[in-house]
């Protein structure tokens, strides 16, 4: 440990629910980067206190407007470390690599994930063998996926890809589709969907469009907005219908933080799977494959397809990655 603490102050939002560690684990913003797992261990150890009173209880109420100060020791800087963990490599050469991420990987070390992340793998699986980013030698990451959403990264193993990726990033030229699995069937013929604010319609795909911030009392997820945040437009459209349950297109013409999941919520068509973005919503046991569906443990999104320009041999490139096992099963179990 280094010695240095930090005082964070968090006010608790409403309907904080009836323990204090549930409802830090909400109030928290995620820039502060102090997760469930290190709350869990600051609460007893007296480094939560409100109006001054320490709260050692985990189970201790606390109420809506409550200021609890949490007092977090800095860890010392710990450096990634390479970990020999498979990869699925769709696309390799010197300047980028394509890897196709399975649901359950962080791609990025942070202070709740320090190992195990895609980063600790691409580290080891170069070897040495990287020309580096920024003046240092890993990987430059240009883009993410949740960790429980399977699929596509592109990853520069340069300075001169990492830039010539992140402007096409910036400019939206990139090609993303995702593929998911959501209650309903979005269309365009459907009143109530027709009378959703931020959404139109471009034939039969459905087009939403609003903007995107961090959630002003649960701090672990986005909000839609449509004044202030980030501009968001994603574009839906039902490859499959299975009743109550569809297989859809999602194309990112921006990406956002969570976009697919909170547009397709706003809309009323939440992920299979999503505890975020979905809540309790369940489908009818009637329905084939209503007990795996149910049960699925994560969204069931799926970063399909990704087209780029090569940022250095200025070449189109385009890759697709088959959807994985677990997500093959539900559409088996649907029909």
């Amino acid at each position: 440990m280094s010695g240095l603490t930090r005082v964070v102050s968090v006010t608790i939002g409403p309907e904080p629910g009836p323990r204090l560690d549930k409802a830090l684990a909400r109030a928290v913003p995620e820039a502060e980067a102090i997760s469930r797992t290190r709350l869990a261990k600051l609460i007893p150890a007296g480094a939560v206190t409100l109006n001054g009173a320490v709260l050692t209880d985990p189970k201790a109420k606390v109420v809506e407007g409550d200021v609890v100060t949490i007092t977090v020791e800095e860890s010392a800087e710990v450096e990634t470390v390479a970990e020999d963990i498979p990869l699925d490599i769709i696309h390799e050469d010197e300047d980028l690599i394509v890897v196709n991420k399975p649901a359950g990987m962080v791609v990025h070390p942070a202070p709740g994930s320090p190992s195990g992340t895609l980063v600790n793998a691409l580290l080891h699986h170069f070897g040495g063998k990287l020309s580096g980013v920024g003046g240092e030698k890993r990987p430059g990451i240009v883009h993410r996926i949740d960790k429980d959403t399977s699929g596509l990264l592109v990853v520069a193993k340069s300075d001169r890809a990492h830039h010539g990726l992140a402007a096409q990033f910036a400019d939206h030229s990139m090609e993303r589709e995702y593929l998911a699995l959501c209650h309903g069937a979005p269309d365009g013929a459907d009143p109530r969907l027709r009378g959703v604010k931020g959404v139109s319609f471009e034939g039969s795909t459905v087009k939403i469009t609003t903007q995107l911030a961090r959630h002003k009392t649960d701090r672990q997820r986005q909000a839609v907005l449509f004044t202030g945040g980030r501009h968001a437009v994603t574009r839906v459209r039902v490859v499959e219908a299975h009743g109550p349950v569809s297989l859809v297109s999602c194309r990112l013409e921006t990406g956002r933080t969570h976009q697919i999941r909170v547009h397709m919520s706003h809309a009323g068509h939440a992920l299979i799977g999503d505890q975020t973005y979905g809540g309790r919503r369940r489908v009818s046991a009637k329905v084939p494959g209503a007990e795996k569906l149910n049960a699925f443990p994560r969204q069931a999104l799926h970063a399909a397809t990704l087209g780029f320009v090569h940022p250095v041999t200025k070449e189109f490139l385009s890759f697709e990655a088959p959807l994985p096992d677990d997500f093959r099963d539900l559409l088996a179990a649907l029909t």
